[in-house]
């Protein structure tokens, strides 16, 4: 049996996925797939506890890397808009640290500084070339025609770029300082 779910997480709730993830998989439901943007495809299984990592490798993955993850124990399960999902069960952790799918902290600040070079800046530069200057456009009368709507819609999407670039560049700030 399948099931799918929709769930919305930014660039920077990779953890709370990862946790989330964990907690349908408790349930009896364990990752088959991903569609973007927020599509998770699950299929029934016994509920177990499994361990999922993410990484975001931006298609920048090779079969070396992948080969190397799965010499850990990862079993890789799905791929989504550059994010690369594995799970290993709980119960095969011998020592600290083999729940993770880092080995040190400096491998974790270089995920986040490419998450940040390749999700987080484009953000802004839309923001501030796209949505920015058609909002004040709207607002000193230059839009005509359908302006009412483009005002609304610039309105909106102002509000949710102004939202996506203050939680994810807060979070992925105090990820990235907590790894430091």
């Amino acid at each position: 049996m399948r099931k799918t779910w929709i769930r919305f997480f930014t660039i920077a709730d990779y953890e709370e996925e990862e946790q989330w993830l964990r907690k349908q998989q408790q349930n009896g439901w364990r990752l088959a797939s991903m569609t973007p943007p927020c599509f998770y495809v699950f299929e029934a299984c016994e509920p177990q506890d499994v361990i999922y990592r993410l990484d975001f490798k931006n298609n920048d993955q090779t079969g070396e890397y992948m080969q190397m993850v799965n010499d850990f124990g990862w079993e890789y399960c799905a791929k989504c808009m550059g994010w690369l999902y594995f799970r290993k069960p709980a119960g095969d952790s011998e020592t600290d640290g083999e729940d993770e799918l880092f080995s040190d902290n400096a491998s974790r600040v270089e995920m986040v500084g490419h998450i940040i070079r390749t999700r987080f800046v484009p953000i802004m530069i839309i923001f501030l070339c796209c949505v920015l200057p058609n909002l004040f456009r709207y607002m000193d009368g230059s839009i005509g025609g359908f302006g009412s709507f483009l005002g609304i819609f610039f309105g909106i999407m102002f509000l949710i770029y102004v939202y996506l670039i203050v939680h994810c560049g807060l979070k992925l700030k105090r990820i990235r300082d907590r790894y430091v």
